[in-house]
C-alpha cells in the first residue's frame, strides 16, 4: 500500500495546491503540512494508511 503522505503529495501537486494552501484547507498550521510524514503518522516516518488508519 502506498505511504500516505506521498499520496497527498501527489494529489496536492495534481490539484496545484501549495503546503499553505493546504494547510488552510484544512485548519492546520503550514508546519505541520511541511513536516510531513511525520505529523500525519503520529512520529513514524513511513506508516501507512493502514498503520494509522
Amino acid at each position: 500500500m502506498a505511504q500516505i503522505h506521498l499520496r497527498i503529495a501527489d494529489l496536492r501537486r495534481q490539484k496545484k495546491v501549495t503546503q499553505q494552501e493546504l494547510a488552510d484547507r484544512v485548519g492546520v498550521s503550514y508546519q505541520t503540512v511541511s513536516r510531513c510524514p511525520m505529523a500525519w503518522t503520529g512520529g513514524k516516518p513511513g506508516s501507512t494508511v493502514t498503520a494509522i488508519g
